[in-house]
């Protein structure tokens, strides 16, 4: 484990991966567990946005979604982190699970202001789609991919 509280993986998948579309971003997050594969897909929308490693764990905002499916689920999960970006001006780089099931999800996300000097943003996710949206599950773990409107 690191400094930051991150844990690399424990499959062979990185935690998350980028893949082109059409005026879009995909993303791909993998996790040995649901709440692991949350957590990257988070941190690998966050990443598309700013610098992780410049981002302090000052401030924590608690997170809970529910939704009648894991696709559902992960929509109303980054839509949420958005929204608290937005809304607040936070960006995040570490987001502990604290409940993960297919329907319901409780977490804490870790971050500050963001402050443009330091952060450098890079690309502003404006929405989730659904889109190509999926959620798998196979002996590594879990598979997440979803597409983000940039």
């Amino acid at each position: 484990m690191s400094s930051d509280g991150w844990q690399a993986p424990s499959t062979d998948h990185p935690p998350f991966e980028f893949f082109d579309h059409t005026a879009d971003v995909g993303l791909i997050a993998h996790g040995a567990t649901l709440g692991e594969a949350m957590s990257n897909v988070a941190r690998g929308m966050f990443a598309l946005m700013v610098d992780l490693d410049q981002v302090a764990e000052s401030e924590e905002r608690r997170v809970e979604v529910e939704s009648d499916d894991a696709e559902g689920l992960l929509v109303k999960w980054l839509a949420e982190l958005l929204y608290i970006s937005d809304a607040e001006g936070m960006v995040f780089s570490r987001f502990e699970i604290e409940e993960a099931e297919e329907t319901r999800l409780r977490a804490r996300a870790f971050g500050e202001p963001l402050d443009v000097e330091r952060h450098r943003p890079q690309l502003m996710v404006k929405a989730v789609t659904r889109h190509m949206l999926q959620v798998t599950r196979d002996e590594a773990g879990y598979r997440l991919r979803v597409i983000l409107d940039i």
